[in-house]
């Protein structure tokens, strides 16, 4: 497989150029401006909403087109496990709803503005509770049945109990058994939506790793021909960056002990949308943890970053955990802006920070936005003044044709909280 798939004789000079930096005065006026607002999507603009609950990640996309694309819809019960709730920042905008139903209304709101009332396509990135939703099995006071079918409601259900969704794309429909069966209380329950889902006329697909024909544009489509999304990886199957061929990079499962199958982060599905210049990477919880070298296979982010090429923006594999966004990751991307979906103290960790900040593994500015900041995870980072944004829902709105981009950060304390920060513009490459 080639080290870079996409624009492999990109100048380092050319790179530099393209985000066209304000200067440090400019972007503190910016950011600091007392009348600062997001306009309503219009046709042409694309709209990428990182939402923060303080529960789980979940990205919002609204497409040139108009059509639209949710990435996860994580949802974290509090005192559940009252032990790990010291380690979460406190839920967004606050305890009254559930994390899904937060959401929910943060995306009708959106979807108000462009005439829309469905979601067109919703991806799970993974089977894991802050990516698809956690449930209390029985316990119907923290978790509620659906009024459609015998689950109960939490991250992606609680949205679909609002918000139509019509296909949905996960990493292992139908079979829900690699590397093994799915059996927890939480995808039990989502299996059990996907077959309501399923009967009152839903569509769940498997994704097709290097497949450019999975996620289209659903409105107008001939009107942007430089828009498309690439299916990365999932499973440890990769495109090669040749045509839609794929490589899968995990052994085979009969070779490996039980103990060494690829964890459910490993699996995870990954795409890179391109909007003429623009390029976005997200993959899920993806990591490159090898095992002190028990599992050389194990660094599949950094084959999967490399798949990709580099990008405008990417979100930080694993919330920036310290498992992620390793130094080949960072490399492969070069990436003018990252963004973490943080909700832990852990969110993210020294060494990744430091790695995406690196001016020795790509040279250059960057800017890195996370949508929360745990107290004592601003006294543990020494890098803090570096990241751009501590908190807020980051929102990147990528000009028609593709050929720069602004960045705007919302107050996430409020529902319909106002916008605190804005950046840019920036060139795209």
């Amino acid at each position: 497989m080639p080290s870079y798939s996409r624009r492999t004789l990109l100048s380092l000079a050319s790179r530099m150029l393209a985000l066209a930096p304000l200067s440090h005065l400019e972007k503190l006026a910016a950011a600091t401006q007392p009348a600062l607002s997001l306009a309503p999507w219009s046709p042409g603009t694309l709209d990428i909403h990182h939402i923060s609950t303080g529960r789980g990640s979940c990205a919002f996309l609204m497409c040139p087109d108009g059509t639209t694309l949710m990435i996860d819809a994580g949802s974290i019960l509090s005192h559940i496990e009252p032990y790990r709730d010291k380690f979460l920042i406190d839920p967004r905008p606050n305890e009254s709803l559930r994390p899904g139903q937060w959401i929910a209304r943060y995306v009708q709101h959106c979807l108000a503005e462009a005439n829309r009332n469905e979601i067109d396509y919703f991806l799970l990135t993974h089977f894991h509770e802050d990516h698809m939703g956690e449930i209390a099995p029985g316990n119907f006071t923290l978790s509620p049945k659906s009024r459609f079918g015998n689950y109960q409601l939490g991250g992606v259900t609680d949205v679909a109990e609002l918000i139509p969704i019509k296909t949905i794309i996960d990493r292992n429909y139908p079979s829900y058994d690699y590397p093994l069966p799915h059996n927890s209380p939480q995808d039990k329950n989502y299996q059990e939506f996907g077959r309501s889902f399923i009967q009152r006329g839903g569509q769940i697909e498997r994704i097709i790793p290097g497949s450019t024909s999975q996620i289209t544009l659903t409105q107008e489509q001939a009107k942007f021909p430089s828009f498309s999304i690439r299916n990365l990886a999932a499973n440890g199957e990769v495109w090669t960056g040749v045509g839609e061929e794929t490589r899968h990079y995990f052994p085979r499962l009969d070779s490996l002990n039980a103990k060494d199958y690829p964890t459910e982060n490993k699996c995870s599905l990954a795409i890179r949308l391109s909007y003429g210049k623009f390029d976005y990477f997200s993959a899920g919880d993806m990591d490159h943890e090898i095992r002190y070298g028990h599992l050389p296979w194990g660094d599949i982010e950094s084959v999967v970053a490399k798949a990709s090429g580099p990008v405008e923006v990417a979100v930080a594999d694993h919330h920036g955990w310290v498992d992620a966004c390793g130094p080949e990751w960072v490399q492969a991307l070069r990436a003018q802006v990252y963004v973490i979906n943080a909700w832990d103290s852990a969110h993210p960790t020294m060494t990744s920070l430091n790695n995406m900040l690196s001016k020795e593994l790509y040279p250059g500015p960057r800017m890195v936005f996370s949508t929360a900041m745990k107290p004592e995870s601003v006294i543990a980072l020494r890098r803090i003044a570096e990241i751009t944004s501590q908190n807020g829902h980051v929102i990147f709105r990528v000009a028609p044709s593709g050929d720069s981009f602004e960045v705007f950060v919302k107050d996430s304390g409020t529902e319909n909280g106002k916008v605190v920060s804005r950046f840019g513009p920036f060139l795209c490459n």
